[in-house]
């Protein structure tokens, strides 16, 4: 599938073959209502699903302006959204009679809940993990191996995000009987629909509860965005409702003004990065450059296509927000709300805190909490 100019399937011809495969089989599973029944079984009984929609009162009152309300997806079974998608398509995976998954991560979070399913389903689990994000990450790397699950390190390049799609899809494409459990709303369709169609229920979930708690729709909505999983979780359901300003934050790190920064967005070059046409950082010579941030899971040099998409038709404003903003919101949640949360999120928190004197105390923010904090407890307590 294709967002305007942007997505496609830039990839070797074996390679090809297989994502169409994996696609004919998803169509199917979007239509058969057992499928349908069984996830959202799991969702509910497995999952904690639905998760809250949290008024927020004493960082709404610091803030001097709009409500806001954080959409709980720290609080789902593994600390994050990435269940969600896991479970998804660890399903198709069982229809398609796969037994071997494979993953890429960042955080950890997405790999600790590829572990947590491949476990459920009693399935082999192979988590690829660059260098420096294992350095980070410790706590989640130690869940994955607990859980069962084998964590190949990364050395390549900087040792993050990139490089571990990097070598998940150069396994797939020499391993017939694997299936790649990708994490984010990125790569060659039909990735980018698949992981936007296991998500979106975030944002279906937070029109309803916002109706029922305000009697009204946001003014706002906001979340991070490293590939932007969560965010196309939670910007779905909103994209048609016009009144609605959509925000998604990424990673400025020490500084737009820096090479040290993981903003496509504001890098502004279109190029084609792991199987997609999109929003890349690159050099001079078109080179991809390296992503920097100090949260693992916005250490990404692009962004998904249809988030580039979003971007082109003005329909979603981009911005960032550095190291420091995000380090201080993390602080500020902690102390206010006795929430942590993840050093990803808590860019969408310091946006939020940023804008919401921008509104009227009659309206509402609804911020994505996408995962809890205690896997970057040691970066924090390291500065």
């Amino acid at each position: 599938m294709n967002y305007g100019e942007f997505g496609g399937q830039y990839v070797p011809q074996e390679l090809k073959e297989k994502l169409n495969e994996i696609e004919e089989e998803f169509e199917k599973a979007k239509n058969d209502d057992n499928f349908k029944k069984e996830y959202l079984y799991y969702l509910n009984q497995y999952v904690g699903r639905p998760s809250p929609l949290y008024f927020a009162k004493n960082l709404s009152d610091y803030s001097k302006g709009a409500k806001i309300y954080l959409k709980r997806e720290d609080l789902n079974h593994t600390g994050s959204h990435k269940i969600n998608n896991a479970l998804g398509q660890i399903l198709l995976a069982k229809r398609m009679n796969k037994t071997h998954i494979i993953a890429e991560t960042g955080a950890g979070s997405h790999g600790t809940a590829v572990a947590t399913v491949c476990s459920l389903f009693n399935m082999k689990c192979s988590i690829f993990m660059g260098k420096e994000d294992i350095k980070r990450q410790m706590p989640n790397v130690e869940r994955m191996k607990i859980l069962g699950a084998e964590v190949i390190e990364v050395k390549e390049g900087k040792g993050t995000l990139k490089e571990a799609v990097d070598a998940a899809f150069n396994y797939l494409l020499k391993n017939q009987d694997v299936f790649y459990l990708v994490g984010s709303c990125v790569g060659p369709s039909p990735y980018p629909e698949m992981v936007k169609y296991f998500q979106k229920i975030i944002g279906e979930e937070a029109k309803e509860q916002i109706l029922n708690q305000e009697g009204k729709l946001p003014k706002a909505i906001i979340a991070c965005i490293g590939g932007g999983s969560n965010s196309i979780g939670l910007f779905t359901d909103f994209i048609k409702e016009k009144n609605v300003d959509i925000y998604g934050i990424e990673a400025a790190g020490k500084g737009l003004n820096t090479n040290q920064h993981a903003s496509a967005i504001y890098n502004n070059k279109i190029g084609v990065l792991h199987g997609m046409k999109t929003y890349i950082m690159q050099d001079e010579n078109g080179d991809i450059r390296e992503a920097y941030s100090i949260s693992a899971g916005l250490d990404y040099p692009g962004i998904g296509p249809e988030h580039a998409y979003l971007k082109s038709i003005g329909r979603v404003k981009y911005d960032s927000i550095t190291d420091k903003e995000a380090i201080e919101s993390f602080k500020l949640l902690c102390r206010l709300e006795g929430i942590i949360p993840a050093l990803e999120s808590s860019h969408a928190i310091a946006y939020a805190v940023k804008i919401a004197k921008n509104y009227s105390k009659d309206d509402s923010i609804i911020v994505n909490l996408s995962g809890r904090g205690d896997k970057d407890l040691f970066t924090i307590l390291n500065i």
